[in-house]
């Protein structure tokens, strides 16, 4: 499994993730295998969320955690939080205050059965996020040896810069889509000084402000065309597209989700893939992109037939 370098640190992580936000309706057991598979695999890097079902998939991965002594060293385990959803009528909204970081960070590790997270990501910005008191509570959960390392999900340059104003640690990582049918973040780049749609910057250029400052970039939903859409392999929806993906899935003897992994990990940015999948089939069969090195040539293909035209 390819090792992607994270931080100033230069900590290794597995260049794919187990994403967990679907492991809730799984049995322990299930749960046990799949994380199995994932090590065997290479993949030791598990991602989840204190509103993944309502801290329900942390609970579930705490107890196999607490059942096999040893299991933890062997793996990196990261959330995020920030996002608050009503008990009662679902109404959602955003808090990045010192008391609600502490407070989650404090019922994560619980669920999780575990005395630290190596990364903390703030989930999604929060418009009335105050630098200071995201601040005060990275230094406290820092201190305590309850965060190791911080990041952020979904946030453009200056909202990142905003937090670096006041936030001591480095912040190592961002959350952002990006997959084959997802390719905002490249678009604009490639059409600079156009005025065709793709040339317009919508993200403030987050792809080359990661490069430049040594964030890593998670790209989640790499099957997913559109906001949770739905998945575009083997779509007849996008027929050119399949059949470039299998054409280019064939020659180097892989699935066509290894390929979609393969065109993400291919960006010289270094970025990690989350896996959303739970099925240990597709864990293994996506595991493989990570070792396929996709020719230029082969990239600009399959970016050119999901639909994107060059200049």
């Amino acid at each position: 499994m390819k090792q992607i370098a994270i931080g100033p640190e230069k900590k290794l992580g597995s260049a794919v993730i187990q994403g967990c936000m679907r492991i809730t309706d799984m049995s322990e057991a299930e749960v046990d295998r799949l994380i199995k598979t994932d090590l065997e695999n290479g993949v030791t890097f598990f991602d989840h969320a204190d509103v993944y079902s309502n801290g329900a998939c942390e609970a579930l991965f705490g107890k196999v955690l607490a059942k096999q002594p040893g299991l933890r060293d062997k793996i990196t385990l990261q959330s995020k939080c920030g996002i608050v959803r009503g008990e009662v009528n679902g109404n959602k909204a955003f808090d990045f205050s010192k008391e609600h970081l502490l407070e989650t960070v404090n019922a994560s590790l619980k669920r999780l059965q575990t005395d630290h997270l190596d990364y903390l990501l703030l989930h999604r910005p929060d418009a009335l996020v105050e630098p200071e008191e995201v601040a005060e509570a990275f230094d406290e959960l820092y201190s305590e040896g309850k965060v190791l390392h911080f990041g952020v999900s979904n946030q453009n340059p200056y909202q990142i810069e905003l937090l670096k104003k006041t936030v001591r640690q480095p912040l190592e990582i961002n959350q952002l889509q990006f997959s084959i049918m997802a390719t905002g973040m490249v678009d604009a780049g490639i059409n600079v000084n156009m005025t065709v749609d793709g040339a317009t910057v919508r993200d403030s250029s987050i792809l080359d402000y990661c490069r430049l400052n040594d964030v890593t970039i998670q790209a989640w939903s790499p099957f997913q065309y559109g906001f949770f859409e739905g998945v575009f392999l083997d779509n007849p929806k996008f027929p050119e597209l399949n059949k470039k993906i299998d054409e280019i899935a064939a020659k180097y003897g892989v699935s066509n989700n290894a390929i979609a992994v393969a065109w993400i990990l291919r960006h010289p940015a270094e970025m990690q893939v989350i896996l959303g999948t739970t099925n240990v089939s597709r864990v293994v069969e996506s595991a493989k992109g990570a070792d396929v090195t996709l020719t230029r040539q082969e990239w600009y293909d399959i970016y050119q037939a999901a639909g994107n035209k060059l200049p």
